[in-house]
């Protein structure tokens, strides 16, 4: 566990943090890109932190992947490169630098080091699990392909990578329709998250789709008289849902899809009002991009992803650490699964 009071003051010792409007006016730029969603005063505490960070990273051969659910002043301000699960899966691919931060849950960082095992990655907090994650192991998995023989197993990447290891094949929300699709029988089993697989089944009904119990602690908590309710006094409001929401919200919404489609969509359609059932840094995260777009409505913040933040990631680079570490045997198995996603992805995107 860290100590934060060792951290800070360590920290403290090593680098100017003392917040600064000076600082701030002098990384315009940088904030220009989340000015909607971070005032200049509160960019003034992040700014000597992003400038620590993005000197350290090329002092140290660094780069920083980012899942969309960051919060602006680490999405904006220090990553290197920014996407959904799948984008960062495949970026992780092409990294040169000699370390990757990986700023998002365990483990995301685990598919990194999976698919870069000589590279040294690194998390910023250990802590920023994911309950999905852990609500799967191998021997469930086990128990699933003794229920259905001879079914093959396509494990959401939202899984530890003993989980991935013992799995056929990886997808994300952005890809698993696609993959269930593509597999040659007729039934498969999806692990764990229990909606994604519902509304997965809804678009390949040609496949019995099978499902592990699982839910993101976000998206879970969405229903569809949330929806019903904002809609009576936001008529004009798209509603725009991730599919690890239930299948009865992602129905009453106006577009479903994974973080990446989510970002397209709005981009492409440029509605005037956006609720987006997802993830609260969403919406922040692309508000500035789009200024003709009013983010509207409630939204559910994960606990987790937010462990993620500035201090951490500089503290992690000051002490190259925590450095994440996947056993070579579950690796290797857990590579296959992982990369076949990435292929089978890019075979159907051509």
């Amino acid at each position: 566990m860290l100590d934060f009071a060792a951290m800070r003051a360590t920290l403290a010792g090593a680098y100017d943090l003392a917040p600064s409007m000076q600082l701030a006016e002098e990384m315009r730029e940088i904030h220009a890109r989340m000015d909607r969603v971070v005032p200049l005063a509160d960019f003034a505490r992040h700014a000597p932190y992003i400038r620590a960070i993005n000197r350290l990273k090329a002092e140290k051969n660094a780069v920083i992947l980012a899942h969309n659910y960051m919060t602006p002043e680490i999405y904006h301000g220090v990553a290197d490169v920014v996407g959904d699960s799948l984008q960062l899966a495949i970026e992780a691919t092409k990294v040169e630098a000699g370390t990757i931060v990986q700023c998002g849950v365990h483990f995301m960082a685990e598919t990194s080091k999976i698919l870069n095992p000589a590279k040294r990655v690194l998390i910023p907090d250990m802590a920023a699990g994911c309950s999905l994650a852990e609500s799967i192991t191998a021997e469930g998995i086990a128990t699933m392909r003794a229920q259905y023989p001879g079914a093959p197993v396509v494990s959401y990447v939202n899984t530890t990578a003993e989980v991935k290891a013992a799995s056929d094949i990886c997808c994300t929300s952005s890809n698993a329709a696609q993959i269930v699709a593509a597999l040659p029988e007729e039934t498969i089993i999806m692990t764990p998250d229990q909606y994604l697989a519902q509304n997965v089944a809804r678009q390949v009904p040609h496949k019995k789709v099978v499902w592990w119990a699982g839910s993101c602690i976000v998206h879970e908590q969405y229903t569809t008289e949330d929806i019903t309710e904002f809609r009576k006094w936001n008529p004009d409001t798209r509603v725009i849902a991730h599919p690890e929401c239930p299948p009865s919200v992602v129905a009453a919404s106006d577009f479903s899809g994974s973080t990446s489609g989510i970002i397209d969509y709005v981009a492409r359609e440029k509605p005037q009002k956006a609720m987006l059932v997802t993830e609260c840094s969403m919406a922040s995260n692309i508000s500035d991009a789009l200024p003709e777009v009013d983010f509207v409505g409630p939204c559910n913040m994960c606990p987790y992803m937010k462990k993620i933040t500035l201090e951490k990631i500089l503290w992690s680079l000051h002490t190259d650490g925590p450095e994440v570490f996947v056993a070579p045997e579950i690796a290797a198995k857990a590579r296959i699964a992982v990369e076949r996603m990435i292929e089978l992805s890019r075979a159907v995107a051509k």
